[in-house]
């Protein structure tokens, strides 16, 4: 019978040395210039993948009001995805116009990604995996489900898309 040495078992060996923070994660804006991800230490951040032909793209509105709300305490990064039901077809310039004309939208857009399968972009790998948020596992199931990371880069929780972006179910841990 084989016997586990003790002494070889440290913290290291835990889920803890898996995590990444998410800081560290790369993703561009959607002019195409990289975003510092670390700028935003010491706020909550609300990721929300977004789509211009969903029918919840007018959350869109609510995601700027929150953003307007709390402007000392939350950033908002919307991260365009064609995912679902191909629902974000444009191009970069195409899909910022629809968003600064039809919704004012001002809070930070990521460049087009994808938030699932084989080329999940690295930012929810993060927010989707415990081994890498220290926090639970989830599953991007539709357009606008949104991550809220508290002020130190934890995960706090996820949402699903019909949590309006004003719900208190947000808003009280801001």
């Amino acid at each position: 019978m084989k016997t586990i040495d003790k002494a070889k078992l440290s913290p290291n060996t835990s889920s803890e040395s898996k995590r990444q923070s998410i800081y560290d994660i790369a993703i561009n804006s959607i002019n195409g210039k990289p975003i510092s991800l670390s700028e935003f230490k010491g706020k909550k951040i609300l990721f929300v993948n977004v789509a211009s032909e969903c029918g919840f793209t007018k959350q869109y509105k609510e995601l700027q009001k929150l953003s307007d709300s709390y402007p000392e305490e939350l950033v908002v990064i919307g991260s365009p995805c064609n995912q679902f039901g191909k629902q974000e077809p444009g191009d970069a310039s195409q899909i910022q116009e629809f968003c600064e004309l039809n919704f004012g939208v001002k809070f930070l857009l990521t460049e087009k990604i994808d938030v699932k399968g084989s080329k999940q972009h690295p930012l929810y790998t993060w927010l989707t995996s415990k081994d890498l948020n220290g926090k639970k596992s989830s599953s991007v199931k539709w357009n606008f489900q949104k991550y809220l990371v508290d002020d130190k880069g934890d995960l706090i929780n996820y949402y699903f898309s019909i949590t309006n972006p004003m719900s208190s179910k947000i808003t009280k841990h801001l």
